[in-house]
């Protein structure tokens, strides 16, 4: 059995929770996933000061469950743009998967080209860093649903016309193989995305359970060989 932490870097308690039970259809059985929202931080990660602030809040929480005892066997960082991951990886004794790195990865096994989608506008950027660091630019292109995170805190499905506009230009203009969505608490437009457009739609949660899960089946955790040395903190 496996034991999941599931980090939301904002203090939007709801959107823990729709994260957290769209991941659960994802993960296998025996898997225990706990959602965990800061007590302090952004609403939502969508400007570079929410993405500073959220970071520290995923630091925080990671070093609140390393004290538990059992402390999580992993964790997953459920904000697109993997705010705060590289600390947490440093921070953590278990393997840490931010959802956007999950979601490429993933796209990237499956797909010769694919796009995000993400949400709004101003969070291009969070993508595109990703994107680059994973040296996955010649391969991703990243388009925008110009709405707030706020919004999808109870679902999403009100956003589903737009995203399928998007979808379908990445298709034609991006020769996009693969859609990946740009935001968590986008899981319930996986199943009519994927009947709309006929191509693999890819939420980024459930992907880092899933490689979460293979990770501790594996005995594979963080390389603590140099640029994850841990500094004192945690475990």
């Amino acid at each position: 059995m496996s034991r999941i932490a599931v980090i939301n870097p904002n203090t939007t308690s709801s959107m823990t929770a729709t994260v957290v039970r769209a991941a659960a259809a994802a993960a296998q059985p025996g898997t225990v996933l706990t959602g965990r929202t800061p007590t302090h931080g952004p609403a939502t990660v969508e400007t570079n000061a929410d993405e500073v602030a959220g970071a520290a809040a995923v630091l925080a929480e990671i070093d609140r469950a390393e004290a538990e005892s059992p402390a999580p066997d992993g964790y997953v960082i459920a904000c697109f743009g993997d705010t705060g991951l590289a600390a947490a990886k440093e921070r953590a004794v278990g393997p840490v998967v931010g959802m956007t790195e999950a979601a490429l990865v993933t796209a990237s096994l499956i797909a010769h080209r694919f796009t995000i989608v993400t949400m709004p506008r101003r969070t291009l950027a969070m993508s595109d860093r990703v994107v680059r660091e994973l040296g996955l630019g010649h391969r991703c292109r990243v388009r925008a649903v110009d709405e707030q995170v706020a919004g999808v805190a109870g679902g999403s499905l009100q956003l589903l016309d737009q995203f399928v506009e998007q979808s379908w230009a990445a298709m034609v203009e991006d020769d996009a193989e693969a859609i990946i969505l740009g935001c968590a608490g986008l899981a319930d437009l996986v199943g009519p995305l994927r009947a709309e457009l006929g191509i693999p739609v890819i939420e980024g949660v459930a992907a880092a359970v899933g490689l979460v899960e293979a990770l501790v089946a594996q005995g594979l955790s963080t390389s603590r060989a140099n640029t994850y040395a841990p500094t004192g903190a945690g475990r």
